[in-house]
């Protein structure tokens, strides 16, 4: 019997598994569902705008509406310049918010906060298209639409109550859709006078953040909470049609354009008063037209006599004689700190007949205040011929005079030779491992020069010129200069360190007569600075 039931269950099984196969099959075929629908199959032009974007939603601006253009351009320049972007960015953030976190630490009894980590990551933001408006007013309207899935690496360190804690930020996405405005168009570079910023719409903003390494964002609740906050105060400033307002120039003074050339030679200085301990000085003189952002010019600096002879000229851009006027300074260099002030004077423009040339002596005063009681002591005479020589009609877009142009040498200079200007304008990211007082010393041929110093500042900004005269052009000289440290306390334990050096060679500013550059320092990490060069000939 048990055989036989073997051998009819295997039976029974290789014939009903084909059959139930079969049925199955034939079932499946010509017996479908009354519920299931052939699909509709529509072209994509047929389809609206919401369907679109439920069916396509990371697809581009540009191609959801014909009015925004596409950007493929502009987001491959930001890619290649997003690590210099995100230093620049990270660097102004830091200097913005240096002085609003010391003011108010103070209200909730915090010792200190600084950013340990500020870096923006190597993901830079993309744009999907804008829109641009064309109005009647002078003024053009960008409508941009952001979006930036960052890796950002932000590290806040707070103490308090003599305990320390990071607050880190990391996983950064920002999609904004902000509305951008330069108002009013102007005839000067950069040809608009404010920017305002506005979003039409509330941003999306989601990131992470870790207290003392652990995920604060995953406590229930916290994370919605925290985005409706942003949010809402992100609106509250700037959702159209508030605005953030950047003004990048006065527009009445942007629209005014250069209407003559002020000529002034400076020809001497008398009865200047002792200044250093050996009862001479060495004065220079700074000439500066009001309501002009151009840089002062300088005569030569004249060593060890209060009775100096110049006889330099100057031409200055002229742009409203009416209201502007000529700002005469005398300072007495100093090799080492600030550059003391022996006095000043103005002349205003309106006081001069055009084309007409007047030589004016002038006494040194301390302010331009009337009430001042120090301007009634004794500080010297500068005497000076200053002439305004208005344009022509047909001259006023063409003799306008180039304010980037190099000076010619003064008189006395050989004609031969020339005169070389070093300008040390900055330094950045310069630090020293015991301390970062930088100043910047120079050397050429032989001789040493030396900027003022800047105490616990690793971007110090100096803006001083030195200047050499020379017998022939420096084709075969070098330059080199200098960034060094010098403690600010007293002891012998690391009283100077240096900070990077540059070695400069000075034939292309012969051949070009003015190179402005910024230059990796040798030594240094990251340190750079900024040095202007001019060869002036007669």
């Amino acid at each position: 019997m048990g055989i036989l039931s073997s051998i009819g269950s295997f039976i029974g099984f290789g014939i009903g598994t084909p059959i139930g196969l079969l049925i199955g099959y034939y079932s499946f075929i010509y017996f479908r569902s009354t519920h299931v629908k052939d699909p509709e199959i529509r072209p994509l032009a047929e389809q609206d705008a919401k369907t679109l974007q439920q069916m396509l939603p990371e697809i581009p601006f540009w191609i959801k509406n014909p009015d925004f253009d596409r950007l493929d351009w502009l987001n491959r320049f930001i890619e290649y310049l997003w690590p210099y972007l995100d230093k620049a960015i990270c660097k102004t953030a830091r200097t913005i918010a240096k002085p609003v976190i010391a003011e108010q630490i103070p209200k909730y009894k915090i010792d200190s906060v600084e950013f340990e980590t500020l870096t923006l990551g190597s993901l830079p933001p993309t744009f999907q298209g804008m829109k641009v408006y064309s109005t009647d007013e002078k003024e053009l309207i960008m409508e941009p639409s952001v979006k930036w899935a960052g890796n950002p690496n932000i590290i806040v360190a707070v103490k308090a109550f003599g305990l320390r804690a990071t607050v880190q930020v990391v996983d950064l996405q920002v999609f904004a859709s902000p509305r951008i405005t330069l108002k009013p168009l102007v005839p000067s570079f950069p040809c608009f006078a404010n920017i305002y910023v506005s979003l039409m719409e509330k941003p999306h903003v989601d990131f992470g953040l870790k207290l003392l390494g652990a995920d604060v964002m995953s406590i229930p609740g916290l994370y919605r909470l925290v985005q409706e906050i942003i949010k809402e105060q992100v609106a509250k400033m700037y959702l159209w049609p508030k605005a953030l307002e950047v003004q990048i120039m006065d527009p009445t003074k942007a629209m005014k354009a250069p209407v003559g050339i002020l000529h002034v030679k400076v020809l001497r200085a008398t009865n200047l008063k002792k200044k250093d301990l050996l009862g001479g000085a060495d004065p220079y003189m700074k000439l500066k037209l009001s309501d002009d952002k151009l840089p002062s010019k300088k005569t030569t600096v004249k060593y060890k006599t209060l009775n100096p002879e110049w006889t330099e000229d100057f031409n200055i851009v002229v742009k409203d004689p009416e209201s502007q006027y000529l700002e005469l300074s005398v300072y007495d260099w100093e090799q080492i700190g600030k550059h003391d002030k022996m006095g000043m004077n103005v002349i205003p423009l309106k006081e001069l007949t055009a084309d007409e040339p007047k030589e004016l002596t002038l006494d040194l005063r301390k302010t331009m205040e009337p009430n001042d009681p120090e301007n009634e002591k004794s500080r010297g005479q500068i005497t000076v011929e200053v002439m305004y020589k208005p344009f022509k009609d047909d001259e006023l877009s063409q003799n306008a005079a180039d304010p980037n142009a190099i000076e010619k040498a003064p008189e006395g200079t050989p004609s031969t030779g020339g005169l070389l200007v070093i300008i040390i304008h900055e330094a950045e990211d310069v630090e020293g491992k015991h301390h970062t007082n930088p100043y910047a010393r120079l050397i050429f041929k032989g001789e040493e020069r030396k900027t003022k110093h800047v105490k616990k500042n690793r971007d110090p900004r100096w803006n001083e010129a030195f200047e050499f005269t020379l017998e022939e052009p420096p084709t075969n000289e070098r330059l080199y200069i200098e960034v060094l440290s010098v403690s600010s306390k007293l002891g012998l334990l690391h009283p100077k360190e240096t900070l990077g050096y540059v070695d400069i060679n000075l034939s292309d500013v012969v051949s070009n007569k003015r190179i402005n550059e910024k230059y990796h320092l040798i030594d240094s990490r990251n340190g750079k600075i900024q040095i202007e060069l001019q060869w002036r000939t007669p």
